[in-house]
């Protein structure tokens, strides 16, 4: 394996990590980390944001110096002690406890040389099982870019659209450790998840600290529920073959009919474990989950921007925390969250909403009012508010919104180039009323997120101390038995969890920030089980299901750091909460409550019974996956596998690589429609025979995946396809041209194009061979030799 440059990766991160710290020290002083788990993906996206904005001019050793530059001068003014300088001396004004950076560093460490074993056992970008292809070539695209956006791989002449966030920031980093991109994509994958792990357990640590809660265990316990913990679906297998014989049958039928499983699946049990299984869990969905995702390794935009989600989760938490009459501060705050929402609109356009949500989660519930942001309106907000208490949250959230609405303009214009550039496309999408037959049974819903569920449910319940619990038991009964006769078991799951923390946090109840996250994440449940973006991108609620349980994902298992802790611990009185959050100071937990010894043995084993329910799969797929490494010991090298599995074409795709510049090529497109035969291919999209050539080069394709509808619409990419089919099978004249007006200078012909399109010659002015090796022959066009338009040429 490489380790020199694991090395120089941990090296870099290092660098990031001291770079970060006195921007996140500024962030969240008077805590007891002062946030030194979120420096990393802080000082990311301060050295990201300069760089993908010089980068719209020029793209490369400017764009990198723009964003070192700005990183080190934001590190160095927030690292000053500001009323020292303006005395005239040069003074530190920071404190950073060594424990905390201890705990912070110990985690990253951990978490990174975990997911490099990980990865090199299994480092191939094989097209199968995901989106490895688009991935690697968004990597190679923007390599070779000069500006931003890059060429799209899959679609030459015309910029990406798609969301590429996370594949500039590994380039970024490639850069900042001459890393080659092969290399890269591994390393890069392994930062992400150990910047995601240690984030949730620096947001954790924090929250629960304020509760008077162990730093290190809740840290311990998010970092636990973020990076290892899965869902319920392989202790339920594993559950089902303690079953008496007789019974397994009927709970299998009754499992099956509820989820994306089979009879006989489930009655095999543990025995046909494969870790792909428990990510298709709700018919019609994908419901991945961090270690999923990252075992199964794509570079894809629903993990890289996991971090800055928390980061934005961080800011509302320090505005949450922020005394009223602290108005500079929380306006500086605000402030802030439109460059993360703007930045994640390029990493992944799914969360920026979540990012903006948070900020308006942060302004419903923090002690302090939102409209005495405003200028003028103080007065006003405060005669509303005291007509009545129905008044005063009324004009808490309209207040709230109003103050969105102007983040929300910032955040357009933070990322002006995307939206207006490579956000538009000609792909139709909109927002439907998810119909009762496509939403989620209560038997799925519980299956993906009943471990948070259950936890959250009984830490509210914990809080609110109701006085007739038979009454609530009623209630939650009735809600579900309604939910589940009109088709939305969200009634059951999600949406009590919404009433329960709201109520919770605007009644004074003992809870703090981890409810916040507990309602964001039950908002976006119950979502998508309203309404869906139907896109060409996939069919039905597929993909806004997939790109939004990510962020659930995060965001509940971070809250399970507090709430899991503040089971076992008690609950502190009304009045210490109260003390705590407005004074922005820690208190002592006491179990005032009255709690037995018996139910704190009871939230114990309840604890236990969770990471152990929850630990089955990551013990059953890593141990699978490291049962052996590819052929010639473990590596990092993303690559290594085409030298393996087809050697026939690695020297082909090496020379094209070699290429400088972005030469358009010619390949047979990722998409069996042919209208002018049949293409024999058994497989495209998802497999090698799909242009392995533009993907693994990063030079851009005249038609790549099919892909690319969802980007471009169907009538774009047909086109394309029927003019990639003329170009292979038409006359000269046709394809000189088509030739032309794609700019094409090589013609890649292998197995691929020659069982699409049988045998291929190109006997004519302006095309030469330029490569032979195993079964590819590459072509080069010169278009100055093609024939004239119009000329009278053979064949």
């Amino acid at each position: 394996m490489e380790y020199a440059l694991v090395l120089r990766w941990l090296v870099l991160y290092a660098a990031l990590f001291a770079a970060g710290l006195p921007l996140v020290a500024r962030l969240l002083p008077g805590t007891e980390g002062r946030g030194a788990g979120l420096s990393i993906p802080a000082a990311t996206l301060v050295l990201t944001v300069p760089a993908y904005w010089v980068g719209q001019v020029t793209f490369g050793l400017p764009a990198l110096l723009a964003g070192v530059v700005v990183l080190l001068v934001a590190s160095a003014l927030a690292a000053a002690d500001h009323d020292a300088l303006r005395a005239g001396r040069l003074e530190l004004g920071i404190d950073i406890p060594r424990r905390a950076l201890g705990d912070a560093a110990a985690v990253f460490g951990l978490s990174f040389a975990f997911l490099v074993v990980l990865r090199a056992f299994d480092p191939a970008v094989f097209p199968i099982a995901g989106e490895k292809f688009l991935d690697y070539g968004l990597l190679k695209s923007l390599q070779r870019a000069p500006t931003l956006p890059p060429e799209d791989m899959w679609f030459a002449g015309e910029p990406v659209k798609y969301y590429y966030g996370g594949h500039l920031v590994t380039t970024l980093f490639a850069w900042l450790t001459a890393t080659p991109p092969r290399f890269a994509y591994n390393l890069a994958l392994a930062g992400f998840y150990a910047t995601l792990v240690t984030a949730a357990f620096e947001l954790a640590a924090t929250v629960g600290e304020s509760h008077g809660l162990s730093r290190r265990v809740s840290g311990a316990l998010a970092a636990f529920f973020v990076g290892i913990a899965s869902n319920l679906v392989t202790a339920g297998r594993l559950a089902l073959t303690l079953l008496p014989s007789g019974l397994q049958r009927q709970v299998a039928e009754m499992v099956a009919a509820r989820t994306d499983y089979s009879v006989t699946k489930l009655l095999q049990g543990v025995s046909s474990f494969h870790y792909w299984d428990a990510s298709r869990v709700i018919p019609g969905t994908i419901n991945e989950f961090p270690l999923f995702a990252w075992l199964n390794g794509d570079l894809h935009a629903h993990m890289t921007a996991t971090p800055f989600l928390l980061l934005a989760a961080a800011i509302g938490y320090a505005y949450y925390r922020t005394p009223e009459a602290d108005i500079r501060r929380r306006r500086l705050l605000l402030a802030s969250l439109p460059v993360v929402a703007g930045w994640q609109a390029v990493n992944n356009t799914w969360s920026f909403p979540s990012v903006i949500a948070l900020g308006t989660l942060a302004l419903i519930f923090a002690p302090a009012a939102p409209w005495t942001l405003v200028p003028g309106l103080s007065g006003v907000g405060d005669r509303l508010a005291a007509r009545s208490r129905l008044s005063e949250e009324l004009t808490r959230v309209a207040a709230a919104l109003v103050v969105t609405a102007a983040g929300a303009v910032l955040t357009i214009l933070v990322a002006a180039p995307f939206f207006f550039g490579t956000a538009v496309s000609g792909s139709e999408r909109t927002v439907e009323l998810l119909g009762p037959e496509m939403r989620s049974s209560f038997g799925g819903l519980l299956f993906v997120h009943g471990a948070f569920v259950v936890t959250f449910g009984a830490y509210l319940l914990s809080r609110l101390r109701v006085r007739r619990p038979a009454y609530l038991v009623a209630g939650l009964l009735a809600a579900g038995y309604v939910g589940l006769e009109i088709g939305l078991a969200a009634f059951a799951v999600s949406i009590p969890l919404l009433v329960f923390g709201w109520v919770a946090l605007r009644s004074d109840r003992p809870v703090g920030y981890e409810t916040v996250l507990i309602i964001a994440g039950a908002g976006l449940v119950t979502l998508v089980e309203l309404v869906y973006v139907n896109e060409q991108a996939g069919s039905g609620r597929m993909n806004t299901v997939f790109k939004t349980y990510m962020q659930v994902w995060v965001l509940w298992a971070t809250a399970m750091g507090v709430a899991v802790p503040g089971l076992i611990r008690g609950v502190p009185t009304t009045a210490e909460v109260t003390s705590r959050v407005r004074d922005a100071v820690p208190s002592v937990a006491t179990d005032g409550s009255g709690n037995q010894s018996w139910r704190r043995a009871a939230a114990i084993g309840f604890a236990c019974l969770l990471v152990v329910s929850t630990t089955v799969y990551g013990v059953a797929a890593v141990g699978s996956h490291l049962e052996s490494g590819p052929p010639g010991g473990t590596t990092l090298d993303a690559t290594q596998f085409v030298e393996t599995y087809h050697p026939k074409q690695d020297e082909a795709i090496d020379w094209l690589d070699e290429r400088e510049g972005t030469p358009v090529i010619l390949e047979a497109p990722g998409t069996k429609d042919y209208a002018g035969g049949v293409d024999k291919r058994e497989d495209v999209m998802y497999d090698w025979n799909a242009n392995p050539a533009s993907s693994l080069t990063g030079l851009p394709s005249v038609a790549g995946w099919a892909h690319e509808i969802g980007y471009r619409g169907n009538e774009a990419y047909d086109e394309r396809v029927a003019d990639v089919d003329a170009m292979y099978t038409g006359n000269a004249t046709t394809r000189a041209e088509l030739f032309r007006e794609y700019d094409v200078q090589y013609i890649w012909v292998g197995p691929s194009e020659r069982t699409r399109y049988g045998d291929i010659a190109f006997d004519m002015r302006g095309v030469s061979d330029a490569h032979k090796s195993g079964s590819i022959t590459v072509y080069e066009v010169s278009q100055k030799k093609l024939p004239a338009a119009n000329a009278s040429v053979a064949p």
